[in-house]
């Protein structure tokens, strides 16, 4: 078997349902919001630059974890919660 096999056979497609269920504080998504959709989901957060894209960090569960300004940021505060990263589609 390949190493890009291998890769994908790691990763499972699911649906948000069922990665809902596995929730626990172990996996966690990414999401692309705009600054008006940001302002009304951390509403706490204030000062927002309008009409650019932020990036929400989400439990499995959609519980909404952080927000930054970068991808990276927002893959960088999972790997600091031990959160493995699943991806939408």
């Amino acid at each position: 078997m390949t190493e890009t096999e291998k890769t994908l056979e790691t990763h499972t497609v699911m649906t948000e349902k069922e990665l809902a269920t596995i929730g626990g504080g172990v996996v966690a998504y990414i999401k692309t919001l705009t600054s008006d959709e940001a302002s009304r989901m951390f509403p706490a957060i204030e000062g927002l630059p309008q009409g650019i894209n932020l990036f929400s960090l989400h439990a499995a569960d959609g519980t909404p974890l952080a927000l930054t300004d970068t991808r990276q940021a927002a893959i960088g505060h999972a790997l600091d919660d031990d959160l493995q990263i699943a991806s939408l589609h």
